[in-house]
């Protein structure tokens, strides 16, 4: 079952997004990718923008950024220009999964014997 294409408003359009993000079409830093996954360390205040205030009540677990992207409608650079201010304000944190800490794998041993477990079965 195909999904009906999406009708455009009139605040979607170009000029809104260049309003969002301040007229800067690239983000300040170049912490994130599409898996890059975003924890937000404060509540949104009175008087942030919206798109600001969205993403943190979107990510108080963590979220990837391309799912914020389509909760958002908005293009992927949109949404790291607005990551990385958030980023820049401290008001979220930004981790790859790849990052994971050694602790939270098992070791090469373990993996080798269930594979040999899996093997006799």
């Amino acid at each position: 079952m195909s999904r009906p294409p999406r009708q455009h408003r009139a605040e979607e359009g170009p000029d809104r997004l260049y309003t969002v993000t301040r007229g800067r079409s690239r983000a300040a830093t170049d912490a994130f990718d599409v898996v890059t996954l975003i924890v937000a360390e404060q509540a949104p205040v009175p008087g942030m923008q919206s798109e600001h205030a969205q993403i943190l009540r979107l990510c108080e677990s963590p979220t990837a950024v391309v799912e914020v992207a389509a909760e958002l409608r908005l293009p992927i650079s949109v949404v790291k220009i607005l990551l990385g201010d958030l980023l820049e304000a401290g008001q979220i944190t930004a981790r790859h999964p790849r990052f994971v800490p050694q602790a939270a794998l098992p070791d090469l041993d373990t993996l080798k014997q269930v594979l040999h477990g899996l093997e006799r079965l």
